[in-house]
């Protein structure tokens, strides 16, 4: 039970007086006491209980007595103690280069000190640990009859209170606190002279030695020293001059909900011989079961049982698919509002794109809309991730009886939006089509009504596609878009596009945001094991040496040498979309940048630019309406892995949402604040 205490103004906290429940007899004389050793207690700076001097931590809550150095207790036979915590004052003369390092160490009369007094003796030393600096000695060293002063149980704490000795270019060395995973051995060869003089640190310090890491070790964090233009890449990088090498054009299937994406998609792989007769029938006869029969080319690529019970593409789905002249990564995005962050994550490797327009009475008019429709949203996406070359696939013709008049509209009006949003006409292609009848997709229109069309089919229109230019010779940038952990092998894959540079197995590869080492240990393309991945391959990237928790979406993957930024503090040049709701100082959005996603904040408008020339039009306006273009500094929640558009387009391209709405899209201009 708890004692009661009295709380009045009279309280006297005297807890001499405390009754043990023990008689003593106040006329007994008391026996004469012996001089005896007593061991001094240290009271825990956490839960103030006084310990014994030979606990190393406390008894209660585990804190540690001293984390940089260790109490003389624990070895008795040791006589010379540099760092007595109790009972000494230590005191340091830091000399020249050429001279050694003295420590002079006075004993005090009393052996019970005060707490206080402790903890000014610990700070003294630790003082003296920052303030050493280490130069060759002068004379020879100490004779062997001196003791080792510096004790095993200090060096052990070294690593633990994250203490290094971090030796500098220019010949000194200092002491500084580093991360935990530098290890750093000291040889225990420290001596002290007899007589209690002062005590040599020189001979420990002459043999400290490292575990030498260079920048291709797992925890070295690398610097970012060496300019990208001094990078010179070997010739397994470059491709291969080869005849009959299909180039890869990633290419992006986008549009309005329900316009038919998804089918048009697994119609395009049935007749290229990328689905079985056999898979098909069994697509058919599983829709059919529920009610959905014109689903079933869509089910080749909606996989997942929620998409196909609400019929609708929730993530990007990838299939592959040869032609004439490429080999077409296809990116089934998907065309709901509620899940245009999952479009803006997978298009964002698109290197062109088919636009999916559904030509039915009342389908168009409704992706058009300013508030609910999709269709100019993802053109004004698509448009923004660079992609310059874009198909306008016109489908479901048939609903229209393959109207002229209907197609002609449909061109007039997307038309015009398509140009205001930065596309040339030249680069877009207009394809009347019906994917669930099979109609100008892979040849010519068989029904007559298409007859007016005299242009190429789909297939021949992504052959016309201008081929991508890769970035062979610049260091590696993979961003991950995904994360495979295999926890029973113990192993992890990173799966994404190379953008840049080329990887192959046996590759050191910096992981970032984690900045850790990793070993390439295989890759994969197509679901094959290729032996190297270069600029523009979709490829998984099996990793070894590195824990799983480290990988993560969002990350990049990069060569050791050039790392990625890291930041949270960001300025960006930015339009406003037309409908959207003005930005304020303040305002929070959703920051996307390739395949990451953080909360952001508007912290400074600093101008207002000319939307054609470029010019500043207003400092430091209070808002940014539509169609406005600005520089603004965000400040995000959590740091991304980001660089300037300048230096790396894909990792400086930005999209800012809101209430579920693309607000606005802009580039990285500058990185404020680095994250260390």
């Amino acid at each position: 039970m708890p004692r009661k205490v009295n709380y009045g103004p009279d309280y006297d906290d005297n807890y001499d007086e405390y009754d043990y429940g023990y008689e003593v007899d106040e006329n007994a004389e008391t026996p004469p006491q012996k001089e005896t050793i007593k061991h001094s207690v240290w009271r825990c700076s956490i839960c103030t209980y006084d310990n014994d001097e030979t606990m190393s931590s406390c008894d209660i809550c585990g804190v540690l007595h001293g984390p940089l150095l260790n109490n003389s207790i624990y070895d008795k036979k040791r006589t010379a103690n540099i760092f007595d915590l109790k009972s000494s004052r230590v005191s340091s003369t830091v000399v020249g280069r050429d001279e050694a390092v003295k420590v002079s160490s006075m004993r005090s009369d009393s052996s019970n000190q005060s707490t206080e007094k402790g903890k000014h003796n610990r700070l003294d030393e630790i003082n003296i640990l920052k303030n050493i600096e280490v130069g060759p000695p002068a004379g020879s060293r100490t004779s062997d009859n001196c003791s080792a002063s510096v004790q095993e149980g200090w060096l052990g704490h070294v690593d633990e209170s994250s203490v290094a000795v971090n030796l500098q270019s220019r010949g000194k060395s200092s002491l500084s606190l580093m991360p935990k995973e530098r290890n750093v051995m000291v040889d225990d060869s420290s001596s002290s002279r007899n007589g209690g003089e002062a005590n040599s640190l020189t001979s420990n310090l002459e043999n400290i030695s490292f575990a030498a890491k260079s920048r291709h070790s797992n925890d070295a964090k690398p610097g970012r020293a060496i300019s990208r233009a001094q990078y010179k890449p070997e010739k397994w990088m470059l491709p291969e001059k080869a005849e009959h090498s299909l180039t890869q054009l990633n290419l992006a299937i986008v549009g309005h909900v329900d316009s038919g994406k998804s089918t048009l998609s697994g119609r395009l792989l049935h007749l290229l011989g990328r689905i079985s007769q056999k898979e098909m029938h069994k697509y058919e006869k599983e829709a059919k079961l529920q009610g959905k029969g014109s689903f079933a080319y869509a089910w080749a690529l909606d996989e997942s049982a929620e998409e196909r019970e609400r019929g609708i593409t929730m993530t990007v789905a990838v299939a592959y698919f040869d032609s004439k002249r490429y080999h077409v990564v296809v990116l089934d995005s998907p065309g709901h509002k509620d899940f245009v962050p999952n479009m803006i994550t997978g298009a964002t490797q698109a290197d062109a794109s088919i636009l999916v327009i559904d030509a039915s009475i009342g389908s168009f008019e409704a992706g058009m809309d300013g508030t609910k429709g999709q269709t100019r949203e993802h053109a004004q996406l698509i448009r923004s991730f660079g992609v310059d070359q874009l198909i306008v696939a016109v489908n479901k013709m048939d609903a229209v009886d393959y109207s002229k008049e209907r197609f002609d509209l449909i061109i007039s009006q997307l038309g015009a939006f398509l140009r205001s949003c930065g596309f040339k006409d030249s680069s877009v292609s207009w394809i009347p089509l019906s994917a669930v009848e099979n109609q100008n997709l892979v040849s010519a229109p068989s029904d007559f009504r298409l007859s007016w069309y005299l242009g190429p089919n789909l297939l021949d229109a992504i052959d016309s596609f201008q081929p991508p230019t890769r970035e062979f010779s610049k260091p590696l940038i993979m961003p991950i878009c995904d994360v495979i952990k295999s926890p029973s092998q113990g192993q992890v894959s990173a799966c994404g596009k190379l953008e840049a540079g080329a990887v192959r197995s046996g590759s050191k590869v910096l992981v970032m945001p984690s900045a850790t080492i990793a070993t390439v240990r295989s890759l994969e393309r197509d679901s094959q094991a290729c032996p190297i991945g270069r600029a523009g391959d979709n490829i998984a990237v099996s990793l070894n040496g590195i824990d799983g928790n480290h990988v993560m979406a969002g990350g990049v993957l990069c060569h050791p040498d050039f790392p990625i930024a890291f930041a949270k503090h960001l300025e960006l040049k930015v339009l406003v979309l037309d409908g959207a709701t003005p930005i304020l100082i303040g305002s929070q959005l959703e920051f996307h940048i390739h395949h990451a996603k953080e909360a952001a904040r508007v912290a400074r408008i600093s101008f207002l630019l000319d939307s054609k020339t470029g010019k500043v039009v207003k400092k430091a306006p209070r808002c940014i309406l539509a169609k406005q273009s600005a520089v603004v500094e965000v400040i995000l929640q959590e740091a991304v892995c980001v660089e300037e558009f300048s230096k790396c387009k894909v990792l400086g391209r930005v999209f800012l949402r809101t209430l579920g709405r693309t607000v606005a899209v802009g580039i990285v201009t500058r990185i404020v604040e680095e994250q260390q």
